[in-house]
């Protein structure tokens, strides 16, 4: 399914009479962040869009937190020029080590995927094993978060280098990617864990095999679907929820945009206008969406 429309950007903007009309800013360094989409689609359906993916700069997961830092910083100044009402970081390695240091810095409400993931965690189980990029493993985010909440709960990280790319490049059924997938659970199944946290928003995008693997004994928790439940409580908070109908979605990337509308359809089940973005120039001439 395509779709053509494209809208002026001042229908984006933040409305002084209609701030709930205003969009929610989504991102990540790729295609992970589709997944939390998803979940924001199903869960926020009156709720415009824009989604904006790092492309040029990914896997994040091997950065350094200075690094992560200072590219999430030029996202958010980004999506704030662009009247966004609310953030959601789509992403675990920029919710691990630059949440606090960002949500000092700018207006906009940023929401984050560990704390609402730890909480999601802790209901599930207590022996709770977390895949993750090796950032965010090296963080020890979620195992902190987990355990201020639930001091008894074991916690066992596995950083999964491999993961991102073999997802962003769609080797999802390819063999290798099972013999990858078997090594990162391996040390986690011999904790006997009860509960296994997608610590990257790509992972979500593995559910089959990684379900294939585990067994149907082990829980499977989706930190994306957790902070959409955050953000929904969030808006209500602030009263920002939207009751209008939303516009399509804005997809822009900071690499190509053709290479992602490719690796996106799958998970969209629509081709999407895709526009890349120079975060160093913030004109940018028209909204394309799907």
């Amino acid at each position: 399914m395509f779709s053509s429309s494209i809208f002026e950007g001042n229908l984006y903007h933040l409305s002084e009479k209609e701030p709930q009309r205003a969009p929610i800013g989504v991102f990540d360094s790729g295609v992970g962040g589709l997944t939390v989409l998803r979940q924001v689609y199903e869960q926020l359906p009156n709720e415009s869009i824009i989604y904006f993916g790092d492309t040029a700069r990914l896997p994040y997961g091997i950065r350094s937190q200075e690094e992560i830092i200072q590219f999430t910083r030029e996202i958010i100044f980004w999506m704030e020029s662009q009247g966004v009402k609310m953030v959601i970081m789509a992403c675990s390695t920029s919710s691990a080590l630059a949440l606090q240091t960002v949500r000092s810095e700018f207006k906009v409400p940023i929401l984050g995927l560990i704390l609402p993931g730890a909480v999601s965690a802790v209901k599930a189980g207590k022996r709770i094993g977390v895949i993750a990029t090796p950032a965010t493993a090296k963080s020890n985010a979620y195992k902190l978060a987990i355990q201020e909440i639930n001091s008894n709960a074991q916690v066992w990280q596995v950083g999964c280098p491999e993961f991102v790319p073999l997802i962003e490049q769609n080797r999802i059924d390819d063999p290798y990617t099972k013999e990858v997938a078997l090594s990162y659970l391996e040390p986690l199944l011999e904790k006997d864990i009860d509960t296994l946290v997608y610590g990257c928003t790509h992972y979500p995008h593995l559910a089959t095999l990684l379900r294939s693997l585990l067994g149907e004994s082990v829980k499977l928790v989706d930190p994306g679907k957790s902070v959409v439940e955050a953000c929904n409580q969030e808006l209500e908070l602030l009263g920002l929820k939207n009751t209008f109908p939303p516009v399509p979605t804005r997809f822009a990337v900071s690499g190509s945009s053709q290479q992602f509308a490719q690796s996106s359809v799958q998970w969209l089940g629509c081709t999407p206008m895709v526009e890349s973005v120079n975060l160093e120039h913030l004109n940018s001439n028209h909204f394309r969406l799907c």
